[in-house]
């Protein structure tokens, strides 16, 4: 009888959660509140009370899992099923005009392409997945492909729909439904958070992003619900039981959903209302109360984004257009040089430190010898720098009315600041190299490229400790990596047991990788990561590139003559067939992934559900199409195969229905491994 809860108290707590529910809807999505703040903040506090005292009607989809759950001892991992890609950025009306003309040379037509365009908000990407109308889960946008665990935090947040409430009743609410959107912190938000923190001696944000950061990456999830968190939805993954032909109506269901999105987007506009908005949104920028860095436009046809499909980190239907940089004056304070991974021998102006937009900046890339020509850049300048989508920001001109006369005028070393070696400059080239192949400058700058998150992704072998390892010789090439020992790492400095471990461990778990990263890690001239894909795509196997003449190369679309005399030389020498060599006899694994030509799935049809862990719906679906088969977004007859990853949605039934046979990601695995 001590169990027994009594109907009222039962009835009582569901119209609490389901009043908290709707009463979020109005006031974040329909922008019309319909009780004081003060009257939802009781509700809450009676629901929390209720819940307390009865735990067993506590719930996963209470509005009360706004206050913060348990503490974290760690960030789990989180597998999106439809990569989570950067934009391609434009910083003027040509670029956006320039865009208009590839995407309609794509498409094969002269017909007016219509977009969607929307404020871009200067936040944290996000992703939340939803099972019949249930949040699931929430994750960060991580490297595109896998992302941390947030969800505890993320239903911290006011503006996130917990359970889905339609606006209307016919709504269908998909089985599965993956949506994309921007963690921000608005101004006056950030103001009161800096105030906060101010009056308990804590360090002040740099700005609202970094705020809105930290703030998703607190272990505790109480401390991200103290925070002023706020959320607009722009974009959706996976969706399973519901499907729109155009990008607006896709943003507009989701707001009939209960998904907030905002209300400055311009649906279904031509190129030339688009450069008109890009103009009056940087009008209105700081009229708005949140940061904004630029506009995003999308082909509002998800047919025709689905035709012109994807690079290698980025959609070709949507575009990036940046705001002008935010600029800043400061003082050149000395030029030094780097020595880069291919010997390009880069200067780089150290500046007196200034805050733009809430960084602080104390270097800016000078490209070369000539750009500091052109420029007339001097030590002891005063100079305009500005951050345009870069990280290290450009100097855009020097203050000649400040000169004092005491300026210095830069000259490139003629030798190398790291090995001595005499410089060489090409006549058709702006940069001057250094090509001492024992150089240790090189050689660190290339280990580093080498173990980076796009080429081997080892955690833990990070700059400084790449340092001490060529410096102690411990390493002369990136081959040596996979011949360290647990004895040699303990010796070096900050290094003990535990860590030098997890070193090896993260170096061991390396050694599977795909053949486009392969390709990209080895640190060919010319080849960055879409070069790298394509020859994946191409050849298949290294062994099969290896063997590739200059005319081979020369022919396949997107590579050209410079970047195949470059491999070419690469594959050509000696020591760097060595260094290959000594990588794979490691036991490093190569997976072939692209054009292989096996057939053994020919004919056979597959239909892909819920969440992989081990790799993303799209290296899926290229290693199925790869082998032969064919991938099918529905179930039916026809399907001989649904693999199903974590949370399924309905397709599941479908399939039993069917007499489809399910199979899970290991059983893929077997059916498209050798």
């Amino acid at each position: 009888m001590s169990d027994f809860i009594h109907p009222d108290i039962v009835n009582k707590v569901e119209s609490l959660r389901s009043a908290l529910h709707r009463h979020n809807y109005c006031y974040y999505v329909m922008d019309d509140p319909q009780i004081s703040d003060s009257q939802y903040d009781k509700m809450m506090q009676e629901l929390i009370e209720l819940e307390a005292k009865y735990p067993k009607l506590s719930s996963p989809d209470s509005p009360s899992m706004r206050v913060g759950a348990a503490p974290a001892k760690k960030f789990e991992s989180i597998r999106h099923s439809v990569k989570m890609l950067s934009l391609e950025n434009a910083f003027s009306d040509a670029d956006i005009l320039n865009f208009d003309r590839r995407v309609k040379a794509d498409l094969m037509t002269d017909e007016s392409i219509l977009y969607t365009a929307e404020p871009k908000m200067d936040g944290v990407a996000v992703e939340l997945v939803y099972e019949n109308g249930r949040l699931i889960s929430a994750s960060t946008r991580g490297d595109g492909e896998t992302g941390e665990d947030i969800t505890a935090n993320v239903k911290t947040i006011r503006s996130v729909p917990i359970l889905l409430q339609p606006h209307k009743k016919e709504q269908i609410i998909p089985a599965r439904l993956e949506v994309r959107g921007e963690v921000v912190i608005s101004r006056q938000g950030f103001k009161r958070l800096n105030e906060d923190m101010l009056s308990q001696g804590l360090a002040l944000f740099a700005n609202p992003r970094n705020a809105a950061a930290g703030s998703l990456r607190q272990l505790d999830s109480k401390i991200t619900a103290k925070r002023p968190l706020e959320i607009y939805f722009y974009g959706i993954g996976e969706v399973e039981g519901l499907s729109f032909k155009s990008h607006w109506d896709w943003l507009y269901a989701l707001k009939e959903l209960g998904f907030r999105i905002n209300s400055h987007i311009k649906p279904k506009i031509i190129i030339d209302a688009v450069c008109k908005y890009y103009k009056e949104l940087e009008d209105m920028r700081d009229e708005l109360p949140y940061d904004i860095d630029g506009m995003v436009i999308k082909i509002d046809s998800m047919q025709f984004q689905e035709q012109l499909g994807t690079r290698a980190r980025n959609p070709k239907w949507a575009l990036a257009c940046k705001f002008k940089a935010i600029q800043e004056t400061t003082r050149v304070l000395d030029i030094l040089v780097q020595v880069g991974r291919t010997g390009a021998v880069t200067p780089v102006a150290c500046l007196e430190s200034v805050n733009i937009g809430g960084v602080n900046v104390s270097r800016a890339t000078l490209h070369n010898e000539d750009e500091i020509e052109k420029k007339d850049i001097r030590i002891g300048d005063t100079v305009l720098i500005q951050r345009a989508g870069d990280v290290i920001p450009d100097i855009v001109k020097v203050i000649d009315s400040a000169r004092t006369g005491n300026e210095k005028i830069f000259h490139m070393p003629k030798n190398c600041p790291s090995c001595d070696s005499q410089l060489i400059r090409d006549e058709n080239e702006a940069s001057v190299r250094c090509i001492n192949d024992a150089c240790p400058a090189k050689i660190k700058a290339q280990i580093e490229h080498f173990v980076s998150k796009r080429a081997f992704d080892i955690d833990g072998l990070g700059e400084k400790l790449i340092d001490q390892l060529v410096e102690k010789k411990y390493l002369s090439s990136y081959a040596d990596i996979f011949y360290l020992d647990k004895e040699k790492l303990e010796g070096l400095d900050r290094m003990g047991l535990k860590s030098a471990e997890n070193l090896l461990y993260a170096i061991e778990k390396s050694k599977n990788i795909t053949l486009a990263r392969f390709i990209h890690a080895l640190g060919i001239r010319h080849v960055g990561e879409h070069i790298a894909e394509i020859l994946a795509s191409k050849y298949g196997e290294f062994e099969k590139l290896s063997g590739a003449t200059y005319d081979d190369l020369k022919n396949i679309k997107g590579v050209g003559p410079v970047v195949s005399q470059s491999i070419i030389d690469f594959l050509s020498r000696k020591d760097n067939l060595i260094k290959i060599e000594r990588i794979l006899n490691s036991g490093v694994r190569i997976r072939y992934e692209g054009s292989r030509k096996n057939t053994v799935l020919e004919g056979k049809v597959f239909v892909l559900t819920g969440t992989l862990e081990t790799m993303t719906r799209n290296e899926a679906i290229i290693k199925i199409k790869s082998l032969g088969g064919k991938i099918s977004e529905s179930v039916s007859k026809n399907t001989d195969y649904l693999v199903a990853g974590k949370f399924p949605g309905s397709k599941i039934e479908k399939a039993k229905a069917a007499g489809v046979e399910i199979i899970d990601e290991n059983s893929l695995k077997a059916l498209t491994e050798p």
